[in-house]
């Protein structure tokens, strides 16, 4: 299984390049599935989405795919999924995009593309492989979906939680004081990310990629496991 866990999606040079390792093909051989749910719910300047497009059509890929999981049903999106050598998550609302992974059964057959396929998030993107979404957390960092009372399962493809968006200027709680404050309680590791930064789950291993900022909670710098 190979992950690509970012903040901001391929935000530098370092991070594609552990992408294109990942992948095992150059850009130009690389046919990347852009999947926008979970940003369907947020409201406002789409800038943030645009920025990622525009960031891999920098990497100068073979095809980039669009199939919204939400919008079309999954004879369409389906062989979309196939066809790709990237899944490419992108952020927004992080319970809206599982809600739809569930709904759309893409959670029955993730397991079977991720044998030969690299899933990359971007924020929500990223946070929906943990073990659940970390309601209480999200709540109190990101000022999202607070009407909600339950948490729900997420993937459950990493034992950790994964935090993005560290020292943003829009997230303004996303403050390493702040952050350990939140998790307080927690036992599992916890990796928090600014936008340069990304972890790296290929196979056995777990790798920090990072022109930026990052620590981590309850773990080694730069070392975890996977389920």
């Amino acid at each position: 299984m190979k992950l690509l866990l970012t903040s901001a999606g391929i935000a530098n040079s370092s991070i594609a390049k552990a992408l294109f390792e990942m992948v095992g093909k150059k850009g130009e051989d690389t046919s990347l599935v852009f999947i926008p749910t979970a940003s369907n719910v947020e409201m406002g300047d789409k800038n943030w989405l645009i920025d990622d497009l525009v960031s891999l059509q920098k990497l100068n890929l073979k095809t980039i795919e669009i199939a919204d999981i939400s919008a079309v049903p999954q004879d369409i999106w389906e062989p979309k999924f196939e066809a790709a050598d990237v899944l490419f998550f992108e952020g927004g609302n992080t319970f809206y995009l599982m809600e739809w992974m569930n709904r759309s059964d893409l959670i029955s057959v993730l397991p079977k593309y991720l044998e030969t396929k690299v899933y990359v998030g971007v924020s929500a993107g990223s946070m929906v492989v943990c073990k659940d979404l970390a309601l209480r957390q999200s709540q109190t960092l990101y000022d999202e979906d607070l009407e909600k009372t339950e948490n729900i399962a997420g993937l459950n493809l990493v034992d950790f939680y994964v935090l993005p968006h560290l020292n943003s200027n829009y997230f303004t709680k996303l403050r390493e004081e702040t952050i350990r404050q939140a998790t307080s309680g927690m036992s599992e590791t916890v990796y928090a990310l600014d936008d340069q930064s990304a972890v790296k789950i290929d196979e056995g291993g777990i790798e920090i990629i990072s022109e930026g900022k990052w620590f981590c909670i309850n773990g080694d710098e730069g070392k975890g496991t996977k389920i």
